[in-house]
């Protein structure tokens, strides 16, 4: 197939869920710090960058720190972060991934990562998906956090596509906004309320077909998948 289309992902809750290893690892400095960081409180740190994380952890707790403690309190996160991630193993990728890459391979479709985490190359290498793009966007590549549609700027660049070329897999409202911001096709993974700006809703990358691909293809129209 000759596409003229190509698809970002977004990482953390797209292609695998590391979204619990951050909360924990967060919970923990929030435990060290004296207040309560809750599971629903990391649903505000979803698709947001490690220094803006930190802001926002900070302000649920009403908790004050130099810069100099800031810094020495991200690399502790960071550290008890890594040593949950390099445990993770293939059975960690989410439902429908392979599926969708083997089919995106068959029709010829190039597929880069878009995240904002800058230990996705070494998430991919623990789960065996390194090889598999094309290229890779991460929190080292860009100086804009999402919903700054920088990192899938830079996506379709790797692609050699426009950005309306480009279709881009997102669970987070930050990451909605970053694709819709950059003209690109959204496609929200999770909750239709919460991503209700995406073109498509999807609860999980098992409910994308080869056919649904081949309709993007013909071009873009918001309809249920």
């Amino acid at each position: 197939m000759n596409s003229k289309i190509g698809v970002i992902f977004d990482l953390d809750g797209v292609i695998v869920d590391t979204a619990k290893y951050h909360y924990l690892a967060w919970k923990s400095l929030a435990d060290d710090l004296g207040f309560e960081f809750t599971e629903k409180h990391n649903e505000l740190l979803k698709g947001v960058s490690r220094v803006r994380s930190l802001e926002i952890l900070l302000n649920i707790g009403k908790v004050q720190l130099s810069e100099e403690k800031r810094q020495v309190v991200l690399v502790s996160k960071n550290v008890e972060y890594l040593e949950f991630i390099k445990k993770m193993n293939s059975s960690e990728i989410l439902p429908g991934v392979q599926d969708l890459l083997d089919t995106l391979d068959e029709l010829g479709i190039k597929y880069v990562l878009g995240s904002a985490s800058k230990n996705a190359p070494l998430i991919l290498k623990q789960v065996g998906l390194f090889d598999r793009f094309t290229g890779i966007v991460d929190g080292n590549s860009v100086s804009k956090a999402k919903p700054d549609p920088e990192v899938f700027l830079i996506g379709a660049e790797k692609l050699h596509l426009q950005p309306e070329q480009c279709i881009v897999f997102e669970d987070a409202i930050a990451g909605i906004e970053a694709a819709n911001a950059a003209n690109m096709i959204s496609i929200g993974v999770g909750d239709k309320a919460t991503l209700e700006e995406a073109d498509f809703n999807i609860e999980s990358l098992t409910e994308i077909t080869a056919d649904f691909i081949r309709e993007l293809v013909k071009g873009k129209k918001k309809q249920k998948v």
